[in-house]
């Protein structure tokens, strides 16, 4: 392999315009995507389709955040996030945000049930 073919299979710019088409964001969609937004695919990958957006929907089975995807396909967020606004606008894959964490019952609240508890 030469070296002008290596360049190309990295993370060159070339390959990023390539694979996003020149854009920097998806097209007609209004959903914001961040590093912690859970995308699950709907459907599974068809052919014809784009490697990256395929590999997308074969990852996402099970909820991955935006980051793991990059992390895994090994390209920028800003190549996944448009690659998932495209996916999000065909209805291939769905984003929702994360579960938030639980919130704890107010301290009065804890401290009456022992109370009462203790009264028991």
């Amino acid at each position: 392999m030469s070296g002008a073919d290596q360049d190309w299979e990295d993370q060159s710019p070339e390959r990023l315009y390539v694979i996003t088409g020149g854009r920097s964001g998806a097209s007609g969609h209004t959903t914001s995507l961040d590093l912690v937004t859970l995308i699950v695919s709907k459907t599974g990958p068809q052919p014809g389709m784009q490697p990256e957006q395929a590999s997308i929907i074969r990852l996402c089975h099970s909820p991955l955040s935006v980051a793991e995807l990059s992390a895994y396909l090994q390209l920028p967020v800003s190549v996944v996030t448009v690659l998932l606004g495209d996916l999000l606008a065909d209805g291939r894959v769905v984003a929702r945000a994360p579960v938030p964490p639980a919130q704890l019952p107010d301290r009065a609240l804890i401290e009456a049930v022992i109370h009462g508890l203790q009264k028991l």
